[in-house]
């Protein structure tokens, strides 16, 4: 209890002098939703303007805070009651859904049968006692966010470029946690239903998304008159094939090339001609013919293609149009980071581990148990095992709310 009184007190400090996000917009149509310390969620709150929002914050003091993508008539009645107006759109990019290589190092795992533990992501079935159920602690670490804003990049530029929506109706925010979120609020797609949302997240996702060489097929292997697209005169998906190619054949080895499916000596044929194919695809769209390299071969690699350039969105959020969403500026329950938005031209720059500490002020002396080695701002912190330190207020919030530390004094 001590350590949840403490960061209780940390949040309480943070939430009396709190203030919404510019981009919060129709608050009176918003149903809200707030966990507890005490791990109880209220649901179908409404209020008429931000001042009693904000008051509602500071006396109630919740460990996560949440509003509707939908707006309503009646935000506090029950769902079916609610009489629905229409939703943002809304994209949820985390790092839980990215395979990155730095899980093993931070992620770990335990079955909530037999505690059999073990590190990375959870298995599907624990290998001990057969349970399905596992308690799980993951870590927003540099390569995890990393990750994410590489999706939330590439999502941007589909949004921006392919569906046309203005940087004005745009609004991309760091979680608080281990990604982002991006929301769409135009009136071109407020009433937009679960299907018609599907299809935007198919597009993104580059699902159901056939490979098609024209003239190129399985009994014509030439390959002089083959137009993939140019990047610099098309769009969409087939100028995204075009770059993910170049990447594909530029940016693996010969090793990367066998996984996908190719042969090793295709490997080699390919990797021997690739600035001649780089430069034929960026300035004509076309591909070349090379000796050894035949339709299955390229079709893989158009394949592949497609997966690097598709962005890795949680699919249920954005389908589901009654959807809470965290609210911005609030603090996040397992981090005690600040959700925070910025400008899409300020994505490249932005680091969440500077601008999304909430607590500046102040130390504390905690036990950590296990931690990895981290960053906030400029310091380093890590990593621990089994000791008592004195850390900076943010650092002892982090690793308290992640479950990794306790307050000794």
């Amino acid at each position: 209890m001590k350590s949840i009184d403490f960061v209780q007190k940390m949040f309480r400090d943070y939430y009396e002098n709190f203030s919404l996000a510019e981009s919060a917009l129709m608050i009176e149509n918003r149903e809200f939703g707030f966990a507890s310390f005490e791990g109880k969620m209220l649901r179908h709150k409404s209020f008429k303007n931000r001042e009693e929002l904000e008051l509602f914050l500071r006396d109630s003091i919740p460990r996560d805070a949440y509003f509707s993508c939908a707006y309503y008539e009646d935000p506090q009645a029950e769902m079916e009651k609610k009489g629905w107006l229409g939703a943002d759109l809304i994209f949820d990019i985390d790092a839980d859904h990215i395979p990155t290589s730095c899980d093993k190092v931070h992620d770990r795992w335990a079955c909530g049968n037999c505690s059999f533990a073990g590190k990375g992501v959870a298995p599907e079935k624990c290998p001990v006692c057969g349970s399905e159920k596992f308690n799980e602690s993951t870590w927003p670490c540099e390569i995890c966010l990393t990750s994410a804003k590489a999706e939330s990049v590439k999502l941007l530029d589909m949004l921006t470029q392919d569906f046309g929506f203005s940087e004005n109706e745009v609004c991309v925010f760091f979680s608080g946690h281990r990604g982002y979120h991006i929301h769409v609020k135009s009136k071109s797609i407020m009433t937009l239903d679960t299907v018609a949302r599907k299809e935007i997240v198919d597009y993104v996702c580059g699902l159901g998304l056939e490979v098609s060489f024209d003239t190129l097929n399985e009994k014509s292997q030439s390959l002089s008159n083959v137009y993939l697209g140019s990047s610099s005169k098309d769009f969409g998906w087939r100028k995204r094939i075009v770059l993910g190619v170049k990447d594909v054949i530029l940016d693996t080895n010969e090793q990367d090339l066998v996984n996908i499916g190719v042969g090793k000596n295709v490997a080699k044929a390919l990797l021997s001609n690739k600035d001649v194919i780089s430069k034929r695809l960026l300035n004509e769209g076309t591909l070349m013919r090379v000796k050894g390299v035949g339709f299955e071969s390229w079709k893989k690699i158009a394949e592949q293609s497609i997966k690097t350039q598709s962005a890795k969105v949680d699919t249920v959020v954005t389908t589901d149009i009654h959807r809470l969403i965290r609210l911005a500026n609030t603090l996040h329950g397992k981090t005690g980071f600040k959700k925070v938005e910025f400008p899409i031209s300020a994505i490249d720059d932005f680091d969440p581990f500077k601008t999304a500490v909430a607590f500046e002020k102040g130390f504390a002396v905690i036990f950590v148990f296990d931690a990895p080695e981290f960053r906030l701002g400029d310091e380093m912190f890590g990593p621990y095992k089994n000791q008592k330190v004195e850390l900076p207020t943010a650092a002892a919030v982090l690793l308290i709310c992640k479950g990794r530390a306790e307050v000794v004094e």
